[in-house]
């Protein structure tokens, strides 16, 4: 019997070898990945897929919204898309330029290029269902749930408020879903809670700085929702998405300080008197009657001078100071804004200044005065002016300046300069932690000037006390 050469078998079993794992190569290529999309996209609806039939980023976004929305729908969450990005598409222009903008239709307004998708949910109208956040691990999503103190429940009495649920963020396959918690607060408006990472908190679960929602808190008109669909998916977005986009924009809300505030009230007790209390509810009244006035003008104001003080020292406003203070920015001056107060009851008390320089006008509702100053930009600095009246002197007073937050004063949500130390330090220097009450316009305030003297022929004109 002839020897077999080793040589020969050897190569005869290198090659079987190597033609065996090509063939297993090829077979996991072309059946098992097949299997195991399959396997992701096992539930109803249309499997989309790209055009190679392999998953790609936009389908894994696709796929992990709808299997979130599905739980959503599930359990009853009054969720609404939330997300700047997607809504952005959703605006008019972007529609007219569609067909030109996106590249993959199957998938046009929810996968945006960025790994996260915001939703916000009515927090009033949903009780917390442990169950829902049961159901979303069971079906492979990771969740970080953040929290934080309740601040409907702080007050001058209450300093913390317990904890309620401020942001979940659900990770699946690489894409994170925010949904931020709104509530309703007692100024007939929405707030959201900002997000704050606790040192045992893993930061790499999702990319925090692109997410739409935490960096601070924020507060919304409450939006009317419509059901539409989206890349074939049942979605409720905001009726009219251009108001929503412009209020994300400007939404960032200031907390008043309470626990500031109540060390002051120990030191300063407020004025309990029946006077007092009645001026309060006065003020309260104004100033609701102001904002709806300006809001029916779609003219923009914020609190100031004294107005301004009371919020940010006391949480309230200054028993002794007897009027509301207002600055609007002279751009947003109407003229028909004087008529508007009329209608809504006011009385004109007096109109100083022009248009181009140092326009001011005073309103009268009973015993209470509304003074509406209107600010001029100037270079780093912004200004409003004064008049006296008896001898036509002007006066100036200097800002730093400043962006505009909402806030909460009298269950009213109002703006106020997000800088709103500067601004007060500004007007009434490093000593406005104590009460004055002999207060001097013309002399007393830290950032006040003389400006000339407007000229005797103009002054029927630029000076007028009715």
């Amino acid at each position: 019997m002839p020897r077999v050469n080793r040589t020969v078998v050897l190569t005869l079993l290198i090659v079987s070898s190597s033609v065996f794992l090509l063939f297993q190569l090829y077979y996991y290529r072309k059946y098992v990945s097949q299997i195991s999309q399959h396997a992701f996209l096992l539930q109803p609806g249309p499997y989309i897929l790209s055009r190679t039939g392999h998953l790609t980023a936009n389908d894994l976004q696709w796929q992990t919204v709808k299997k979130f929305l599905g739980l959503a729908r599930h359990f009853g969450l009054p969720l609404f898309l939330a997300d700047t990005a997607a809504l952005t598409l959703l605006s008019h222009d972007a529609l007219r330029q569609r067909d030109r903008l996106v590249r993959e239709p199957h998938c046009s307004f929810l996968c945006t290029g960025r790994p996260v998708t915001s939703f916000a949910l009515h927090a009033n109208l949903w009780k917390y269902e442990p169950g829902f956040l049961l159901a979303a691990e069971q079906k492979g999503f990771e969740l970080l749930e953040l929290r934080g103190e309740d601040p409907r429940l702080a007050s001058l009495d209450n300093l913390s408020g317990e904890e309620i649920p401020l942001h979940f963020l659900f990770r699946l396959h690489g894409c994170v879903i925010q949904v931020v918690f709104l509530y309703e607060r007692s100024g007939n408006y929405l707030w959201h809670g900002a997000l704050r990472l606790k040192s045992n908190i893993d930061r790499s679960f999702a990319p925090f700085k692109l997410l739409d929602y935490g960096r601070y808190s924020g507060s919304y008109d409450r939006p009317e929702l419509v059901l539409t669909v989206l890349d074939g998916l049942d979605v409720r977005i905001p009726r009219n998405v251009s108001h929503f986009l412009s209020e994300h924009r400007q939404a960032r809300f200031l907390e008043c300080r309470y626990r500031d505030a109540r060390n002051f009230l120990q030191l300063y007790p407020d004025d309990s008197s029946p006077e007092a209390v009645e001026f309060r509810r006065k003020v309260k009244s104004l100033l609701h009657l102001a904002a709806r006035t300006l809001a029916q003008l779609d003219v923009p104001f914020w609190l100031s001078s004294g107005t301004c003080l009371g919020w940010f020292r006391q949480c309230s406003v200054i028993s002794y100071s007897r009027d509301v203070d207002i600055g609007i920015f002279v751009e947003d001056f109407r003229s028909d804004i004087v008529a508007a107060f009329r209608n809504a009851g006011l009385s004109l008390k007096h109109k100083f200044g022009k248009v181009g320089d140092s326009l001011e006008l005073s309103f009268q509702s009973d015993d209470v005065k509304l003074d509406v100053f209107f600010f001029y930009d100037d270079g780093d600095v912004v200004w409003n002016g004064g008049t006296q009246a008896k001898s036509g002197k002007k006066f100036k007073y200097i800002f730093p300046r400043f962006s505009l937050c909402w806030a909460e004063l009298l269950e009213l949500k109002v703006r106020v300069p997000c800088e709103t130390l500067d601004y007060v330090t500004a007007n009434y220097g490093s000593t406005w932690n104590v009460p004055v009450r002999s207060w001097d316009w013309k002399l007393s305030p830290s950032n006040v000037q003389e400006n000339g003297v407007w000229p005797p022929s103009e002054w029927a004109e630029l000076i007028q006390v009715y």
